[in-house]
């Protein structure tokens, strides 16, 4: 066998490994289940917005939301292996972080931090200083409406106006059927335009 036939040889039966980063998650989760710590870094690392984000809109204040994500995510670790499959990660994920949040026992009253926004385009320095007030009073009266739902209607509310989840996907965070979903939403929106009311 020729040296240029032994190195092809060596080359084609050496395993190739991919970074951990570049696997997906069915990979991450295998890898995790398995005992890889790496691997689920690397999921905390995919997800932690997003977690992060909807214990925020139940808590409303950033200790609580980070103290909350990270109780869901040290769950998340020790429910690794039994997670199936069944449904995609990041659902399984907020389902564990709606339930930390739902079993919060001492719900602190709402403090009004303005959580950071990626959506916001405008320049708020053209915003005249009473524009900019009236929409965060309005924000502020938003999050307090919200906090002050039912547990399931704030919790399908939240994964469909903020995380743009479907009633499928919000049905199985929740262990509930669609139509108790569609039903919780469309009785959150109504229970908030009450609460609201006129509100500026």
């Amino acid at each position: 066998m020729s040296h240029d036939s032994a190195l092809a040889l060596r080359q084609w039966t050496m395993p190739v490994v991919k970074p951990l980063t570049e696997l997906g998650d069915e990979e991450l989760v295998t890898a995790a289940a398995a005992g890889s710590r790496e691997a689920f870094d690397v999921i905390v690392e995919r997800h932690r917005r997003a977690v992060y984000q909807v214990c925020y809109r139940f808590m409303n204040n950033h200790e609580d939301a980070s103290d909350l994500a990270q109780d869901a995510f040290v769950r998340a670790w020790k429910g690794m292996k039994n997670f199936k499959g069944q449904s995609a990660l990041s659902t399984w994920l907020y389902r564990i972080a709606v339930n930390v949040c739902l079993n919060r026992k001492s719900a602190k009253a709402a403090i009004t931090e303005p959580i950071e926004s990626t959506e916001r385009f405008e320049d708020v320095r053209i915003e005249g200083a009473q524009q900019k007030m009236l929409r965060e009073e309005r924000a502020v009266a938003v999050r307090h409406a919200i906090a002050s739902l039912p547990e399931k209607q704030r919790a399908t509310l939240i994964l469909r106006t903020y995380h743009d989840l479907s009633h499928q996907q919000i049905a199985e965070v929740l262990g509930s059927s669609v139509g108790a979903v569609k039903a919780n939403f469309f009785h959150a929106l109504n229970n908030l335009k009450k609460i609201l009311g006129t509100a500026p």
